[in-house]
């Protein structure tokens, strides 16, 4: 009876192996997206060399006319970044006496006008130019998403009014630039 069962427990085996085998079918797949977005991003950098731009005595102390040799050095945006179109744009305040905002005698002014430049986002600076009421240049589209350092410049200092006029005692002279960088449509 040994022989039977072990005969009946094989032909039991290789009926559910060929069962098995027979139910099988191929593996099925499935296709399952994985999905994200990334919203157009500008960031501005981050300001090296201190913030502020120190001209330090505007006139020259023998003539009162502003010096002629008033340098300053540039500043830097660095790791700018815009993943997208993007829009460079520059703007700036006159340089103007904070203290002394009366209207000054003849022969002064209060007011000392300059040229901002910001360069290295696109082939040519973006410039803007205080006092003056036309600044094309100042707004630029770069069609490329970048990442890079942006220089930030001021130079081609005038006395608002005409170079021979003085300008007034004033222990702070205050003006700004702005540098702005957006996403482009």
């Amino acid at each position: 009876m040994t022989g039977l069962i072990q005969l009946a427990l094989g032909a039991a085996l290789f009926v559910a192996t060929g069962s098995a085998a027979q139910a099988q079918t191929p593996p099925a797949a499935g296709i399952i997206s994985v999905t994200g977005t990334v919203p157009a991003l500008c960031f501005g950098g981050t300001l090296t060399g201190g913030g502020s731009f120190d001209l330090g005595v505007l006139v020259d102390t023998t003539t009162g006319l502003l010096r002629t040799d008033l340098i300053a050095s540039p500043k830097v945006l660095t790791g700018a970044f815009c993943s997208a179109r993007s829009r460079i744009g520059i703007s700036a305040t006159q340089l103007a006496a904070q203290n002394n905002t009366a209207t000054p005698a003849s022969g002064f002014s209060r007011i000392v006008d300059y040229r901002a430049t910001a360069s290295g986002w696109t082939s040519t600076a973006a410039p803007f130019t205080t006092g003056s009421d036309n600044n094309p240049g100042s707004s630029q589209e770069r069609a490329t998403a970048f990442q890079g350092d942006i220089t930030v410049g001021i130079g081609n200092f005038s006395t608002s009014g005409g170079s021979g006029l003085r300008l007034i005692t004033d222990p702070s002279y205050l003006g700004a630039v702005t540098v702005t960088l957006s996403v482009a449509n």
